[in-house]
């Protein structure tokens, strides 16, 4: 079945696509254009869910392919942070999730135009108590703004997490165990082992 299938990837991502280059697959890239907004009463956990089934949805696989998508949210007190608009925003963000923690929250939705699985990855993550000045010289270097939260795990400089609960990759945008999981359930090995893919970015496995 692997030979015969073609993987697509429903983001633009372009740390999704590097995480699946790391775990040696090849993909085609096929973004999902979809409307990402909450409905009313709808929880963080159905929110993502859906988020990652619309998108696998908006993909159009066709017979012969497999589809990977995933929609990652970072949640504080209950509260979805998306990602900062401008400076203003991408400081407060910070400054509130500064020494306390918060959720990231990946959907992901994995499956051929007949058969899709899906599932809510979640890590717990604690931010260390890091300055205001160092908020401002991470905002300056222009990092958060594409970031979920506003922050990355994996930044060596800023290094804003203390620890965490769960998988790092996670954090980082894509659950690549769980994802090397479901896709062994389509007759699709992954030729890199993901936990040392985890092991060269963090220095320890995937915890998920």
């Amino acid at each position: 079945m692997a030979d015969r299938v073609g993987i697509i990837l429903a983001s633009s991502s372009k740390r999704r696509q590097q995480l699946l280059r790391e775990i040696g697959l090849e993909f085609v890239v096929r973004p999902s254009d979809i409307r990402e907004e909450m409905l009313p009463g709808e929880s963080p956990d159905e929110f993502v869910f859906r988020m990652a089934l619309e998108k696998h949805k908006a993909a159009s696989p066709q017979d012969g392919e497999i589809v990977v998508a995933a929609d990652t949210i970072v949640v504080l007190d209950g509260v979805v942070l998306g990602k900062p608009a401008d400076e203003e925003e991408a400081r407060s963000m910070l400054e509130a999730m500064r020494g306390r923690a918060h959720q990231v929250k990946t959907g992901l939705a994995i499956g051929t135009l007949h058969t899709v699985v899906s599932e809510v990855v979640t890590t717990t993550v604690w931010m260390r108590d890091y300055s205001p000045q160092e908020i401002n010289e991470y905002v300056a270097r222009g990092e958060p703004f594409d970031k979920a939260g506003g922050y990355a795990i994996q930044d060596q400089e800023f290094a804003p997490v203390a620890f965490y609960q769960g998988s790092p990759m996670n954090v980082v945008g894509l659950p690549i165990c769980r994802l090397a999981f479901h896709l062994g359930n389509f007759g699709i090995a992954v030729p890199v082992d993901p936990m040392e893919v985890c092991r060269r970015w963090f220095g320890e496995g995937c915890g998920d």
